[in-house]
């Protein structure tokens, strides 16, 4: 990855628009949101103290995200702990190496707050997906479960 050609940043309110055609990369099957509801969102995201989108911009565009989230806590002696979540680079711009970037960014952050560990979840089972964590450090020696709201009816 030459220098200078990709730049890791905090998002910012204009990233929006680039922000929502990632994430529809990362779930093509979730509706579009209404442009309103995403800017408060988005707002909401922006304000959360805790939590950070990064941005990977490859010339102009945005080419890739993460989320990092880091947790206070109670528990080992009150260091706080990180969570990565929407971890996603647009189709056009993988294999470059800009989504290992940003993870490194993202770790970074966490262990400059203190952090005593960083969790990622995936549901891919796509060796490929598994081996991309594996190269960024993450070792799978945990069990993750997860209960999701079930559908209004």
């Amino acid at each position: 990855m030459p220098a200078g050609e990709f730049v890791i940043r905090t998002a910012e309110i204009g990233d929006l628009p680039a922000l929502l055609a990632l994430y529809h990369e990362l779930n093509p099957a979730d509706p579009a949101m209404d442009r309103a509801h995403a800017e408060e969102r988005f707002q909401a995201i922006l304000a959360q103290s805790g939590m950070t989108v990064l941005v990977g911009v490859a010339g102009q565009a945005v080419a890739s995200s993460v989320t990092l989230v880091i947790v206070p806590n109670l528990t080992r002696n009150g260091a706080s702990y990180a969570l990565i979540e929407n971890v996603v680079t647009a189709a056009s711009h993988r294999q470059r190496g800009y989504g290992k970037a940003l993870i490194g960014q993202a770790i970074e952050t966490a262990w400059k707050a203190s952090c005593y560990k960083v969790m990622l979840l995936t549901g891919s089972r796509d060796p490929a997906t598994l081996r991309f964590y594996q190269n960024c450090g993450f070792t799978q020696d945990k069990t993750g479960y997860q209960i999701r709201r079930p559908a209004d009816d």
